[in-house]
């Protein structure tokens, strides 16, 4: 019963930890970025209230949350 328990929150988790990295946004901004490298640089200073920091922070956590899931499953299996 744990087993299947613990199976299905990874599922949850693994497919949680695709949504989050699927909804950040991508580094490179191609040649719109080269363009405009000087106002990425103003707006850079709010980074850390930004959407796509709190995704990433968030990406973190789930990855951490799945990591300990496994790792629980093969200690019960």
């Amino acid at each position: 019963m744990l087993n299947m328990i613990l199976t299905v929150l990874q599922v949850l988790c693994g497919l949680a930890v695709i949504a989050v990295v699927m909804l950040q946004s991508g580094k490179s901004a191609g040649l719109s970025g080269a363009i405009a490298g000087g106002a990425d640089t103003f707006l850079s200073k709010n980074k850390a209230k930004s959407v796509d920091a709190k995704l990433a922070k968030m990406t973190k956590w789930v990855a951490i949350l799945w990591i300990l899931l496994t790792l629980s499953l093969s200690i019960v299996h």
